[in-house]
């Protein structure tokens, strides 16, 4: 996309950054870093926290953070940003308007999450009669079915806890913050302690600043941070010690996790067999696998979950889609009427036709320019003089 590199000719004037996820911010490293980025305060935040992370070096573009339902502005283009119920914690939309006519960009949102009230109020105030709307589909192709809601998660948790007297071990994202509430919630009711890798509770940590966030602290006790070998040289290693050792005071020994096993939830991964392997008496236990099933196909997890299944573990698999099944993409549509339907961020785009009878459906290949025609009236009155 011409604009987007040093090279180009002329530089775009912004990006917008919805989310967090890194489908949606990936390739942000080859874009000029003159360009500005606008996002919201927390995506910055993660943006910056997993690039020293992983990387041990801190990104070079320059942030302008906005705020959920105030308006700013991009040359003579504006932004109105709408906080949405997504896994990833500060998601948005985003109505960018010009000249009178106006695109609405969903981002990646649901309505059963654990901001289910913020779609809700998004449905009684959302922008209506826009010219374009572009909407997300992920879920579009897998059928008809609705989703568990995070609450119902919390319910399942609880049963499974409760099932057995031995450890459990949850495989989930540590970007997934609805996840790791309900997980905590789930623990606090059934008295178990939570334990997570350092940079679990390091991620915890950052979000803690923008809303009620467990993370390990007094104020939630039964957080707690195990130290994986490889995981911890690594950050040694880019980062530092200093910043290593920060959650000190909260750490939890395998011996520690062997001995209260019973009362353990312990969020793992698969690069964490080893460790797991030098924990005495693993076995037994629950094994709750909380993410994507497509994921289970990759050998290193289908390995990692025949090894605990070898170890005499039950395996559960308790998860919900952090995006809309079709129903509720059909609120957004009926709340909005938008005069057409563009279909982004799915495999199936060829099916919103056929789901999406009352609206135009626009198909739009890749590089494929459209241009929004201002009306005669519109024209006319942008030449009208001042005064």
């Amino acid at each position: 996309i011409d604009g987007l590199y040093e090279n180009s000719t002329s530089k775009v004037d912004g990006i917008l950054i919805s989310h967090y996820h890194q489908d949606h911010h990936g390739f942000l490293s080859y874009a000029d870093t003159s360009i500005p980025i606008f996002t919201g305060k927390a995506t910055q935040s993660i943006l910056e926290f997993s690039e020293i992370f992983f990387k041990g070096q801190r990104l070079n573009n320059g942030f302008q953070n906005f705020t959920k339902d105030t308006s700013f502005s991009i040359g003579d283009i504006t932004i109105r940003p709408y906080w949405m119920d997504h896994s990833a914690f500060d998601a948005y939309a985003f109505l960018i308007e010009a000249n009178g006519k106006r695109l609405f960009y969903s981002g990646d949102f649901r309505g059963h999450g654990r901001k289910e009230k913020v779609f809700k109020w998004f449905l009684h105030n959302a922008p209506q009669n826009v010219d374009y709307l572009l909407m997300e589909g992920t879920t579009i192709g897998r059928g008809r079915q609705t989703f568990p809601t995070e609450k119902d998660l919390e319910e399942t948790f609880i049963d499974i806890f409760n099932s057995k007297q031995e450890i459990n071990l949850i495989n989930t994202s540590a970007q997934n913050i609805d996840r790791l509430v309900t997980i905590y919630r789930a623990c606090k009711r059934t008295n178990k302690q939570m334990v997570v890798d350092v940079y679990t509770a390091a991620i915890m940590k950052e979000m803690a600043d923008y809303a009620t966030i467990p993370f390990p602290s007094p104020k939630f006790p039964e957080v707690k941070v195990m130290y994986p070998y490889f995981l911890s040289k690594m950050i040694a290693d880019k980062i530092g010690k200093e910043f290593l050792y920060r959650f000190k005071s909260y750490k939890i020994t395998k011996e520690e996790i062997s001995e209260k096993r019973k009362e353990i939830v312990f969020l793992i991964r698969p690069s964490m067999k080893s460790d797991i392997d030098r924990i005495d008496n693993m076995e037994n236990g629950n094994f709750i696998y909380s993410m994507w099933s497509g994921y289970l196909e990759q050998p290193k997890t289908k390995a990692f979950i025949d090894h605990l299944k070898s170890k005499g573990f039950s395996f559960h698999q308790v998860h919900t889609s952090g995006h809309a099944d079709v129903e509720t993409l059909k609120e957004m549509v009926t709340a909005m009427k938008p005069k057409n339907l563009v279909p982004i961020h799915t495999f199936d785009g060829d099916d919103y036709k056929d789901i999406f009878k009352d609206v135009n459906v626009k198909r739009v290949t890749d590089k494929e320019k459209i241009e929004i025609k201002q009306s005669t009236m519109c024209q006319q009155k942008l030449r009208k003089p001042a005064g």
